[in-house]
């Protein structure tokens, strides 16, 4: 039977994850620190602390392959209207606002994709949380198990 206390450490484990936005690297480190102090205490907690680690941990893989995906098509867009060969020492600087490449545009759907998804992932932090707080497993979709 899950007592108040556990559903508030699960609770809590999910919440953790918002400190990344007063700590670097918070949405690792403190869900991780609850975890490890608490996951012998109940499977409750073991599979919560588990469950988000293992959500953001696919997060920030998701995040540096789309990262990869997308900076290549801002890189070339900008280095598309710079001409190596005719520089003249500052002499005549000019900046020419032209019409925007087609990569440009295909890195900005990219770009905001990756916010789309960062509003999806908070939501989808709060829903777990409210989960736990019932006393209820949360799956959270697309996530890889890393940690098992």
């Amino acid at each position: 039977m899950l007592d108040n206390h556990q559903k508030n450490i699960a609770t809590f484990i999910h919440l953790s994850t918002f400190s990344r936005f007063i700590i670097p690297l918070g949405n690792f480190i403190a869900p991780l620190v609850l975890w490890i102090a608490n996951k012998d205490k109940s499977q409750f907690i073991d599979r919560h602390g588990k469950e988000i680690l293992n959500f953001q941990i696919s997060i920030l893989l998701y995040t540096i392959v789309l990262g990869i995906i997308t900076i290549p098509f801002f890189i070339f867009n900008i280095l598309s209207g710079i001409d190596f060969i005719d520089i003249n020492l500052f002499n005549n600087i000019q900046i020419n606002i032209g019409k925007p490449s087609p990569l440009l545009y295909l890195g900005g759907a990219l770009g905001g994709l990756a916010v789309i998804a960062f509003i999806v992932e908070l939501a989808l932090i709060v829903r777990a949380s409210l989960k736990a707080k019932e006393g209820e497993d949360y799956h959270y979709p697309f996530t890889i198990h890393f940690i098992k």
